[in-house]
């Protein structure tokens, strides 16, 4: 009795070690799968026994083995929702590395300087990864859901409550699937982190009186040139017009308030038009941003450089002829008129 009895204790011993020995042989064969990768979304609130069950409706994985596998390394509680990417050649024991570690993939959307609002919005609208929570929502109505999440209007409970400037341009990273409400409340959060932070450092005897003012300037600067060394320059010619109580005649001011009107050429009637951002016929700046102004430009609205100009004319190579006088501007504006239209 006491031979069987030792004789079944070996062999249940040596199944044991042919088990473990055959879970570990699995745990690090490449998982069946064709050439690309496949996406893998694993819900908030999902176990192991879940997520194990998700990821065998993808890929060929026995959910039973990767939930043992998980509780054998000590982690079957520690999965992490997100979207992750299973590559070829991935094991088993790679992809609960994947679950429990976070490894979600990343998509990004890139919002350049110099975009409007409505430019941001259709870029969010078109990303295929982004879920589109704010469809149908105008943008005065996101803004204030936007403004309330993050703890309070700040700049957005400026004047009339308008989304243009106050959301910031970059380049953002983003699991499948986010929303595009998180994304908006990111850029809103680094605005309004940037825009205080200048605000602080920012130079003497400046004609604002408030950093939404200073985010105006911005905006006009960031549309009237990409020359990073120039905007300093131009934001010292304008801050010279408003302390001198000239018009600001800039033309990204009118094309802004002209819309879908705007169809790529300026001419003299629409300088002529009056309206809240036609700047040749209304003094000081106009009630909102522009467009979502980068750090450079903000930079340059609140440390503007130290000049006496007050006109500038594009050269026709990206770059600007500054001048202090009237007379000087006008043989500028000559000189390279004449070689543009040569």
């Amino acid at each position: 009795m006491f031979r069987i009895l030792k004789s079944l204790i070996l062999l249940a011993f040596l199944g044991a070690i042919c088990a473990g020995a055959g879970l570990w042989w699995y745990s690090q064969r490449p998982i069946p799968m064709g050439p690309g990768s496949v996406d893998l979304n694993i819900p908030s609130g999902s176990s192991m026994r879940g997520a194990a069950r998700i990821a065998a409706s993808v890929v060929a994985v026995q959910p039973e083995i990767l939930v043992g596998l998980a509780r054998i390394s000590g982690r079957d509680t520690q999965i992490k929702a997100g979207s992750y990417e299973i590559e070829p050649g991935t094991t088993p024991m790679g992809l609960i590395d994947q679950l429990t570690r976070g490894d979600v993939s990343l998509q990004e959307v890139r919002i350049p300087e110099g975009w409007t609002f409505h430019q941001f919005r259709a870029a969010l609208d078109a990303h295929p990864a982004i879920t589109h929570a704010s469809q149908g929502v105008s943008d005065e109505a996101l803004l204030a859901q936007v403004a309330q999440a993050e703890g309070g209007g700040g700049e957005a409970a400026n004047g009339d409550k308008f989304p243009e400037g106050l959301f910031f341009p970059d380049t953002y990273l983003f699991a499948k699937g986010a929303k595009d409400t998180d994304i908006l409340r990111r850029s809103y959060r680094l605005m309004k982190k940037r825009i205080a932070g200048e605000w602080e450092k920012r130079a003497s005897g400046l004609p604002y009186t408030t950093p939404y003012q200073a985010l105006i300037m911005a905006s006009i600067v960031e549309k009237e040139t990409g020359q990073t060394k120039e905007r300093p320059l131009i934001a010292g010619v304008f801050i010279n017009r408003l302390k001198k109580g000239m018009l600001l005649q800039t033309d990204p001011t009118i094309i802004y308030g002209m819309g879908v009107n705007f169809d790529g050429n300026l001419r003299k009637k629409d300088l002529l038009a009056d309206g809240p951002y036609n700047s040749y016929t209304r003094t000081g700046l106009p009630p909102t941003p522009i467009a979502l102004p980068g750090v450079a430009a903000i930079q340059a609205a609140l440390h503007p450089a130290d000049t006496e100009a007050i006109y500038f004319v594009a050269k026709g190579n990206g770059t600007h002829e500054f001048s202090s006088t009237l007379e000087a501007h006008n043989r500028a504006v000559n000189r390279y008129q004449k070689k543009q239209a040569g």
